[in-house]
């Protein structure tokens, strides 16, 4: 039989938190879920630091794909199935895209990608479609499959309608990390009635829409990711422990190209340091990885470098107080001095971090970025886009909500064996006695 409609002699299942069961029925799906590439995800939280915040939050990459594929599943399996606006020649792509949707996500991805400029969604396609065990059985479906699959989640794929699927802004993937991060944090607002989306979502010409009865499920969906965004994704500590993170491999980064002399040897960061990563070496990166680094690193002679990775490890972590960078750019100046006179080095311990989220946003013309609107299948056939109809959606369609807070090592600040005079200045300053 034809590979790409093998099916399994008996059905595969894994029993899940969020969906109780991801079934795998599909040989192709089964296979993928075995390649060293798809099983590295199990060694790449999907919440980075979150875990020091919130201790449950130690799922990983892999939990989180499974989840999207069987999201996705049933979607094309119980409800597009027999739809006329639906092929479902389409429907083996838009699995593999589902479940391969974070292949590239990297250790800590979103601090990495940013010290080391990569991006996750590169590396997803270079893996799909390079030498690599998940290629090998994209490409027994067909030659120009694993092109496809690329396609899908890079956005480009002729058929908008799969691509809606797993990218949007009622998708697999936000559908399913919302409720599995507010699971495995122990929160209640990433839940929403899901069961009610997936039975009125319907395939329409390019996209995928909502029957306007759906509506207040969907309304809920997105309170539940504007809730989620700012008490769980955006929260204080976890935002702190990025800081750390990001200034540690920004150290390690400055310390190789002052050609320093490491006590051993970061073999796995010299292509990152470089900015130079082949996919061969990308791949060997994963947080136990890094964790070892780091752990090794508290022992470095470098004293930023050695307190930072102390720092991470044992979470001992920067305080914060609210900051305005607009209005208060003159302050931070001054602090920057003081720290200086203080000996603490403002690059690594004086750090303004900005957190900003649109909850829902639709395309206006003549912007740059495409944002497609949920859109609701009205009772005469006709599209409204949500805000139109919903009041609750409009009344923060567009809006962005901006944080900004100033992180700093109070434990320094309040050791007084040395420039006691300087560090109650700054103390002062931040208003912290």
């Amino acid at each position: 039989m034809e590979y790409s409609k093998l099916k399994l002699h008996e059905e595969k299942v894994f029993k899940d938190p969020v969906h109780r069961y991801v079934h795998v029925k599909d040989q192709v799906i089964w296979d993928l879920i075995g390649t060293k590439e798809f099983q590295r995800l199990r060694r790449i939280r999907q919440l980075g630091t979150t875990y020091l915040t919130f201790h449950g939050a130690e799922h990983s990459r892999l939990n989180h794909s499974l989840g999207v594929y069987e999201i996705v599943r049933r979607i094309v399996d119980d409800v597009f199935q027999g739809r006329p606006e639906w092929s479902q020649d389409e429907r083996l792509l838009s699995l593999c895209a589902a479940l391969l949707h974070d292949l590239g996500h990297g250790p800590f991805s979103h601090s990495f990608e940013k010290v080391f400029h990569l991006d996750h969604e590169h590396f997803t396609q270079e893996i799909i479609l390079g030498n690599t065990e998940v290629n090998q059985v994209l490409s027994r479906v067909g030659s120009e499959f694993p092109k496809h699959v690329a396609e899908v989640i890079a956005k480009t794929y002729a058929n908008k309608q799969v691509v809606s699927l797993i990218s949007s802004q009622i998708d697999a993937d936000r559908m399913d990390y919302l409720q599995r991060d507010a699971y495995f944090t122990g929160v209640s607002y990433g839940h929403f009635d899901m069961e009610r989306i997936l039975r009125v979502m319907r395939p329409r010409e390019d996209q995928v829409v909502i029957k306007s009865s759906g509506m207040h499920a969907v309304e809920d969906y997105i309170m539940s990711r504007y809730q989620m965004y700012w008490q769980v994704y955006f929260h204080p500590v976890t935002r702190s422990a990025e800081v750390i993170l990001t200034k540690i491999l920004h150290r390690a980064k400055d310390l190789y190209q002052d050609s320093y002399a490491f006590k051993y040897d970061p073999l796995h960061f010299y292509s990152l340091f470089e900015e130079d990563v082949s996919l061969e070496d990308y791949l060997k990166l994963d947080e136990a990885v890094i964790m070892f680094y780091f752990q090794t690193w508290e022992e470095e002679d470098d004293p930023v470098l050695s307190d930072l990775c102390r720092r991470f490890m044992n979470r001992n972590l920067f305080k914060y107080v609210e900051f305005d960078p607009a209005k208060e750019y003159k302050k931070h100046s001054e602090l920057e001095t003081l720290f200086k006179k203080a000996g603490i080095d403002p690059e690594y311990y004086l750090v303004v971090d900005s957190s900003s989220d649109l909850p829902y946003d639709f395309y206006r013309p003549g912007e740059e970025e495409e944002r497609l609107p949920i859109h609701l299948l009205m009772p005469g056939n006709d599209l409204k886009e949500l805000s139109r109809q919903s009041d609750i959606v409009d009344a923060i369609s567009g809006k962005r909500r901006t944080d900004h807070k100033l992180y700093y090592p109070a434990d320094f600040l309040y050791d007084e064996t040395s420039k006691k005079t300087i560090k109650r200045q700054i103390r002062s300053i931040l208003e912290l006695d």
